[in-house]
């Protein structure tokens, strides 16, 4: 083991391991609506009607306490979460297996458990990574199975006065062979939105100063989650005769307010890829995602 290894106690964090979480939420409608509005969509939701895919993401949220929030807007760590060592936090993947539709205005019962947790020292830093399982229940069957993918690491060093951050590193380089393209921006308003309704509190998403001087990004960043729930409506209006099997989705650079970008996917019988590609051209979201053709009931759509 490594000094720096050493210094995480690896031992001490995985008691967190097999940790559950119980929470209930009405699924109610006009979340979905109001999410719908914010990206622009006439679709109004009613009790009984489809939830969409990723649009489980503005339930079952946590609403920490003042005092429990950490300078980053996050929630502290040390309760459900074990206390990470590394105050950056980041969604940097996740997948979700769609069994049921999920049904607005039905109570549905969220249970989240702690998988894993791992340290790794490398090229990037050190980093501290937890895995969370979700299965989300209505009338006590299991309609939504997810992995969450949490990584954590240490605040990029201060910046002396006048000092500019260093550039964002070149990403992977999109592909050019896309089925279906369109362009889309997160402008400052889609991102306060968002972040208010699925009480995603990181200031990396409103708050311009914090985003630019304590993590030196170039300007506000587009949630990571929020690229997934366009590239899955950007999917269903692309296959609307489909239903949505499995998602699997990973980050792998940022996509900032202060540009386009493009909503991309290209298909392969049962299986699509989807990404959001930056403006120079890099990807920002990629998702492996899987669909079958639909039987018959219009609810079975994406």
């Amino acid at each position: 083991m490594s000094e720096t290894k050493s210094t995480v106690d690896l031992e001490y964090l995985s008691q967190w391991v097999g940790r559950e979480q119980h929470r209930s939420d009405d699924i109610h409608p006009w979340k979905a609506s109001a999410l719908s509005a914010a990206f622009d969509l006439d679709k109004v939701f009613f009790e009984g009607d489809t939830l969409p895919a990723a649009y489980q993401w503005m339930y079952f949220v946590d609403t920490p306490k003042a005092s429990d929030v950490g300078a980053d807007g996050h929630p502290k760590t040390g309760g459900f979460l074990p206390p990470a060592p590394f105050p950056r936090r980041m969604w940097a993947a996740g997948s979700m297996n769609l069994l049921h539709p999920l049904v607005c205005g039905q109570t549905a019962e969220k249970i989240s458990t702690i998988r894993s947790v791992d340290f790794k020292s490398g090229r990037s830093g050190e980093l501290f990574f937890v895995t969370v399982e979700h299965k989300t229940l209505q009338k006590g069957k299991t309609c939504l199975e997810e992995v969450q993918n949490l990584v954590y690491r240490a605040m990029p060093p201060v910046l002396a006065a006048g000092e500019e951050p260093k550039p964002m590193p070149a990403g992977v380089e999109a592909p050019i062979d896309a089925d279906w393209r369109e362009p889309a921006q997160a402008d400052p308003v889609l991102l306060f939105r968002y972040s208010a309704m699925t009480s995603n509190n990181h200031r990396i998403h409103y708050d311009r100063d914090y985003a630019k001087t304590a993590e030196h990004y170039p300007a506000l960043v587009v949630h990571g989650p929020l690229q997934a729930t366009l590239l899955a409506n950007f999917l269903s209006e692309n296959l609307p005769d489909h239903s949505l099997v499995s998602f699997d989705f990973r980050a792998q650079r940022p996509i900032f307010d202060v540009d386009t970008f493009t909503l991309c996917g290209k298909q392969d019988g049962e299986k699509v890829s989807l990404w959001t590609e930056s403006h120079d051209g890099y990807i920002g979201m990629w998702v492996d995602a899987v669909v079958q053709p639909n039987k018959s009931s219009p609810e079975e759509k994406v």
